[in-house]
């Protein structure tokens, strides 16, 4: 059975700890860049090491062999720029240059990571003794006790998104995406292979996801396709580094661009869209697009971006392509600016697969409610919409912060809350779904047109069945009667008790 929660874990929370200390010297996207860009650097010069003692191992002289690295998708690290070489230098003035400098000859080296990787290390502001601190800590890693290199700085790098996203609140949505909802859109999708397309990508958590559902069903990477984009310059660089750490070979453009107005993969036709938008957005200039292919079912709103990802994503679906689509819950219902209309056309297209409302407190940047919004261009169920209720589930870690539970157990009992939906979803597309109430429901179009193609799932899935009270009326009453008496009681004391005090101070009453 396989148990994954943020909150279990151990060595990551380590790595984020050590590296927060460099927090108080500069910027939050200074600081963010650095320790990604160590982690980065620490990943591939491990990667790198290893295959030079195999080379060398094997006695043909190969070792500095630049194709005997790229031929097994590892970057070719130069001397200058290897780990040893940062560990010899940790306490020295010049480390914060020696990582600049490892950075620049990386770069030159691997054409992929050209402008990509973070070179702000010798900056004044950055204390070099607590870098160095850091270097030490990543230089004694003890690979044997936490797992393969791979996986574990993979995992560390993915943890400090996290926090990232934690700590700087709001705008932290640019670029992370909570794991348990990018694990519901991959268990509900699953894309075992095809193209995998997120338009605003942030940085590739959904591709990241995509791929550790490959490996734990026993795929093959190789057999997808991985197209993206985003539109901050920073994100998008984070996603480079975030992929290549996973061995994940993305199209991503040539660099940062703004998905409607400069679409870096016009002719695409993907088997899968996985994606995030940014909720709500309003000003993004409907004015300059007005007649645009991808408005099929009409011309979204200036004041509201929600139903132009939605066309676009559409857009760029293969005939039997699936999508799914984190939105803002007022994009259920909403009525203005022609989103009404532009829901209905979507639904009598039998495009919507399926509408899950997530609970709250899932994401550490925003309190706004959201739901999941399937797609399917070749549904299984036609002229039916499944609808999850799902606001209930959910663990909360922290104070502030939920997760649903990711259990893949063979034991029904025992599955997550990520599987508990991925299965639903599943009885529903194989016919044998029997409504829950309170929880799911199939329903035609229409019955959704007489809902005037409102989507909210509490609608149609109804209110959960109360236990039913077997407790005889007399003894209920007894019961409740003696625990009342108890309360008087118990008042009588507590207000003996204040008037003394109050007249201890002077006060009677």
């Amino acid at each position: 059975m396989a148990t994954m929660n943020t909150a279990d874990i151990g060595f990551e929370r380590e790595i984020w700890k050590a590296a927060d200390k460099m927090r108080g010297n500069i910027d939050a996207s200074e600081y963010k860049s650095v320790v990604l860009g160590l982690i980065f650097l620490k990943y591939i010069s491990d990667m790198f090491e290893t295959k030079y003692r195999q080379l060398v191992a094997e006695g043909e002289g190969f070792e500095e062999d630049k194709d005997e690295y790229t031929a097994e998708n590892i970057f070719y690290v130069p001397t200058e720029a290897r780990w040893e070489r940062i560990a010899a230098e940790a306490h020295t003035p010049e480390i914060g240059l020696v990582i600049d400098n490892a950075m620049r000859a990386i770069e030159k080296e691997n054409k992929r990571l050209k402008d990509i990787l973070p070179k702000n290390f010798s900056r004044p502001e950055l204390d070099k003794r607590r870098l160095g601190e850091v270097v030490d800590l990543f230089t004694n890693i003890r690979m044997h006790e936490h797992g393969d290199s791979k996986d574990i700085l993979g995992r560390a790098y993915e943890y400090c998104l996290s926090k990232f996203a934690e700590a700087e609140g709001k705008l932290a949505g640019e670029f992370y995406t909570p794991a348990c909802i990018v694990k519901t859109l991959v268990n509900v999708l699953q894309p075992y292979e095809g193209r995998v397309y997120d338009p605003c990508c942030g940085s590739g958590g959904m591709f990241v996801q995509s791929a550790e559902f490959i490996k734990n069903h026993s795929g093959n990477i190789k057999n997808i396709s991985v197209y993206g984009q985003d539109s901050n310059p920073t994100t998008w660089k984070m996603a480079q580094m975030n992929l290549a750490i996973r061995g994940i070979e993305a199209d991503l453009g040539q660099y940062n661009a703004d998905t409607f107005f400069n679409d870096c993969h016009p002719t695409l036709k993907a088997d899968f869209v996985m994606a995030n938008p940014p909720f709500n957005l309003s000003d993004w200039g409907a004015d300059k697009l007005a007649g645009d292919v991808r408005w099929k079912y009409g011309t979204p709103p200036n004041g509201n971006a929600n139903f132009a990802w939605i066309q676009h994503i559409i857009h760029h679906l293969a005939p039997t392509g699936r999508a799914g689509v984190v939105l803002a819950n007022g994009s259920l219902s909403s009525q203005s600016g022609g989103e009404g209309e532009i829901r209905r056309k979507l639904v009598e297209a039998d495009l919507v697969d399926c509408i899950v409302a997530m609970p709250p407190q899932l994401f550490y940047t925003t309190q706004i409610p959201v739901s999941i919004w399937f797609f399917n261009k070749d549904k299984k169920q036609k002229g039916k919409t499944l609808f999850i209720d799902a606001r209930n589930l959910g663990t909360m870690v922290t104070r502030k912060w939920r997760e649903l539970t990711d259990r893949d157990s063979s034991d029904p009992a025992q599955r997550g809350d990520i599987q508990r939906i991925a299965d639903t979803y599943n009885a529903y597309v194989g016919g044998t779904l029997i409504k829950e109430k309170g929880f799911c429901a199939v329903v035609s179009t229409e019955e959704i047109a007489k809902q005037d193609f409102i989507l909210t799932p509490g609608r149609y899935v109804g209110i959960a069945e109360q236990e039913q009270d077997t407790e005889p009326f007399d003894e209920k009453m007894n019961r409740l009667t003696s625990e009342l008496s108890g309360l008087f009681e118990q008042s009588h004391v507590l207000e003996s008790e204040i008037r003394e005090q109050l007249k201890n101070i002077g006060y009677k009453m």
